[in-house]
C-alpha cells in the first residue's frame, strides 16, 4: 500500500497543478515528438524516435507516481489541533539561549518544507525536538553542528 502523506490545501493544490501540467502539456508534446520522429522513416535506426519513446516512458512513470501521491494525500484539519503545544502547522518563535537570536519557523509536512521561507519539516531535528512542547519551555536540540538550546517564546497556528 502507498504511503499516506499530509498536506496543506496549498501543497495539495500544487501537486494537482503539476499533475495537470504533465498530462495536458507534457504528454501531448511527447506524443507529437514521437509522431514527427516516426514520419522520418525506419524506426529501427531512428535515434529521435528511441529518445522520444524513452522520454514518454519516463513521463508516464512520473505521472503514475504523482497520481498515486495525490490519491493518497490527506489534508490536515488545523482546527482540530491543540493550540497550547507545538504541533504540525504551529508557527514557533524561538530564542537561542547562546546568542539571544530570535527565529521563527512554521512546522510543515516534509514535502512542503522551505527553510528560506521559514517552513521547517516536521521530520527535521529541530522540529522533532520542539513537537509537543509549550510556551516558556527550554529545549536542547541536537543538530549536526552540535547542541542548541532554545526558549519557546510564542506559539501560533498557521491559517491552513
Amino acid at each position: 500500500m502507498a504511503e499516506l502523506k499530509y498536506y496543506t490545501p496549498e501543497g495539495l493544490e500544487k501537486l494537482r497543478e503539476d499533475l495537470h501540467h504533465l498530462t495536458t502539456v507534457e504528454r501531448p508534446s511527447i506524443s507529437r515528438q514521437i509522431a514527427e520522429a516516426r514520419d522520418k522513416g525506419d524506426l529501427s535506426e531512428n535515434a529521435e524516435y528511441a529518445a522520444a519513446k524513452e522520454a514518454q516512458s519516463m513521463l508516464e512513470l512520473k505521472i503514475s507516481k504523482l497520481q498515486e501521491v495525490v490519491g493518497n494525500a490527506r489534508l490536515i484539519d488545523e482546527r482540530r489541533l491543540d493550540n497550547s503545544k507545538i504541533l504540525i502547522f504551529s508557527t514557533v518563535k524561538l530564542k537561542n539561549s547562546m546568542n539571544g537570536a530570535v527565529v521563527t519557523y512554521t512546522l510543515v509536512p516534509e514535502n512542503e518544507a522551505n527553510i528560506k521561507n521559514g517552513k521547517l519539516s516536521v521530520s527535521s531535528p529541530i522540529a522533532k525536538g520542539l513537537l509537543g512542547k509549550s510556551i516558556g519551555e527550554t529545549v536542547e536540540i541536537t543538530v549536526p553542528a552540535g547542541k542548541i538550546t532554545f526558549e519557546i517564546v510564542e506559539i501560533t497556528r498557521q491559517n491552513v
